[in-house]
């Protein structure tokens, strides 16, 4: 079974072989109002894998405290009502991108404060879980970092900007970074079905991390972008004028980012590597699509 809120959800999933149930994670945003039909589902399910959120670099915590952390902890609370068995939450590797700048960090490195609102909520939304009541279902919490492969829109959006003349290398594309290719989280969450201990927390990657040019470059050109001539700037100065404009917009409470943030010369311009030998050992995570695999999908797509 799947939630499905459109029209052309409900397509889709019929199509993929499962059973579509229509409704929307907006009916559980606001407290004491009437159970939604669908929620009588969750009886019939032996796990639930929350997926949805609302994804976005910029915004101010309440926007997101009410799009995703409201729904996500009243479902929560609904299926440990109903009984399911297990619950599997997509959380978001950012929670550690912010004031945490250690180059590599696993589960037992200190979160730090995340710089965007997305996953400052993303964390508090984690540790409400892992402190409420969870009768007999258990919890397991997966963190994929950037989540790549055919059809995911956020490749789109930053071919856009390449294409607009407006992207730039830090440090001319040196630093380490993460990724994990869609398929491969799949597969991450069907082991966490069944494996994983009751409130594990699981960072989850392709087990490759490498510098962003190299990632970057390939994955761009799938759709047609040449980075070769992008223009670099040294972080010593991308991390100042970040800072500047990043704090400016949000006196201004504008709605769009400017065109760097902090959250931009984080995940560009700063070593950052997960370390998911807990993924392996705990759940049996063994990852199956390399980025020559991933890429060559999306070269014929």
């Amino acid at each position: 079974m799947a939630l499905a809120r459109s029209g052309s959800s409900i397509q889709r999933v019929r199509a993929a072989g499962a059973e579509p149930v229509p409704g929307d994670l907006a009916d559980l945003r606001q407290a004491g109002s009437p159970a939604p039909i669908w929620l009588a589902k969750l009886r019939e399910a032996d796990a639930v894998v929350h997926v949805a959120a609302h994804m976005e670099f910029w915004g101010p915590d309440s926007f997101f405290e009410r799009a995703n952390h409201v729904p996500t902890v009243a479902l929560h609370a609904a299926s440990v009502a109903a009984g399911v068995r297990r619950f599997v939450l997509i959380s978001a590797a950012s929670v550690s991108t912010g004031s945490q700048r250690r180059p590599v960090v696993d589960e037992s490195t200190p979160e730090g404060r995340p710089n965007i609102a997305y996953s400052r909520v993303k964390l508090a939304t984690e540790r409400t879980l892992l402190e409420a009541h969870g009768g007999n279902t258990e919890l397991v919490v997966l963190r994929p970092p950037y989540i790549w492969g055919r059809g995911m829109t956020t490749i789109n959006d930053m071919a856009e900007v390449a294409e607009a003349g407006r992207f730039a290398w830090i440090d001319h594309g040196k630093h380490i970074v993460d990724f994990v290719h869609v398929h491969n989280l799949v597969g991450a969450v069907l082991l966490a079905l069944t494996r994983g201990r009751h409130g594990g927390v699981y960072y989850v990657t392709d087990g490759a991390p490498m510098p962003i040019r190299d990632f970057l470059t390939p994955l761009l050109a799938t759709r047609g972008v040449d980075l070769s001539k992008s223009r670099s700037v040294p972080l010593a100065m991308a991390a100042p004028m970040a800072a500047m404009m990043d704090r400016t917009a949000r006196l201004l409470r504008r709605k769009s980012a400017p065109p760097l943030t902090n959250w931009l010369v984080s995940f560009t311009g700063r070593d950052r590597s997960y370390d998911i030998t807990a993924a392996r050992t705990e759940l049996g995570y063994s990852p199956d699509v390399t980025l020559e695999k991933g890429l060559a999908e999306m070269s014929f797509s």
